[in-house]
């Protein structure tokens, strides 16, 4: 029976064989996670700071009294009702955004002619707020659920229309001139060559203009609806429980970056490629 011995190469002296560091990605987690409790911690301080020193707990509530009525509204299912009113509104709104200012975007993007047709219009309406439209709003589609998608599908279009079209722009001319090289038509060059570079850049727009339209609920629920956090924040006002005013202030803040962290994980998912890029932020 024949042996067979392995012989290792020697380490030189004074040499120090370090282990080779293993990534961790659970801790990187933990760290994150403790970073953002400590900064909660901060928040509710301060908090508490200001509700002491004002002294007057209808107009500043202390943190405990705001989270007993967030827990109370919860229980009896309020939050939930006028959080998911609310954000149908909000994907009616965006949805509609997406639909018309994504197409816009790739004719500006693509022809000059419509931009210079088009972008006049857009640089004077984009000003303007979109709570400047609420009395005319008001006026046109009265109380209900017509005016706080109008609000909120006008404040989320700008966004979604200018990144785009800089994502058109921002295509590699080589690779245009290589599909065109290879004879590809006009429409496989735009599903496969243009959609795809734009992609990155159009789904920034879409999470800004979530952020805007969100932003833009409260005054568009306030006085244009008869229900969602918007309207629960002025009701609450009105009968002068602070308490639960600010409850639906921090549910509104909740429910947003919720969402938020909904739309990342739909553009890392459909634009695998832009990962570690600003697009992908």
């Amino acid at each position: 029976m024949g042996v067979t011995m392995t012989v290792s190469n020697p380490v030189p002296a004074g040499t120090v064989k370090t282990p080779s560091p293993t990534r961790r990605p659970g801790l990187s987690a933990y760290r994150t996670l403790w970073v953002s409790l400590r900064s909660f911690a901060v928040f509710f301080l301060l908090w508490w700071l200001l509700h002491w020193w004002n002294g007057n707990p209808l107009q500043l509530p202390s943190p405990l009294k705001v989270f007993e009525a967030l827990w109370g509204l919860l229980r009896e299912g309020e939050i939930a009702e006028h959080a998911s009113v609310s954000t149908l509104r909000m994907l009616l709104a965006l949805s509609l955004s997406i639909a018309v200012a994504v197409p816009l975007g790739f004719l500006m993007g693509l022809s000059q002619r419509v931009e210079q047709y088009i972008d006049p219009l857009v640089e004077m309406l984009r000003p303007i707020s979109g709570i400047a439209w609420l009395p005319l709003a008001l006026f046109i589609f009265g109380v209900g659920d017509t005016l706080p998608v109008f609000i909120m599908f006008y404040v989320g279009f700008f966004p979604i229309l200018l990144n785009t079209v800089a994502g058109v722009r921002q295509t590699d001319a080589r690779l245009l001139a290589a599909a065109r090289t290879m004879g590809i038509g006009r429409w496989p060059l735009l599903i496969h060559v243009l959609v795809p570079s734009a992609l990155p850049t159009v789904m920034v727009g879409i999470r800004l203009a979530f952020a805007a339209s969100w932003a833009a609920i409260v005054a568009a629920e306030l006085i244009g609806s008869p229900s969602g956090l918007g309207f629960a924040i002025e009701w609450y006002r009105q009968m002068l429980m602070t308490p639960k005013v600010f409850a639906f202030i921090l549910a509104i803040g909740v429910v947003g970056y919720v969402c938020d962290l909904g739309l990342r994980k739909l553009q890392r998912r459909l634009t695998p490629w832009a990962e570690g890029t600003g697009a992908s932020s």
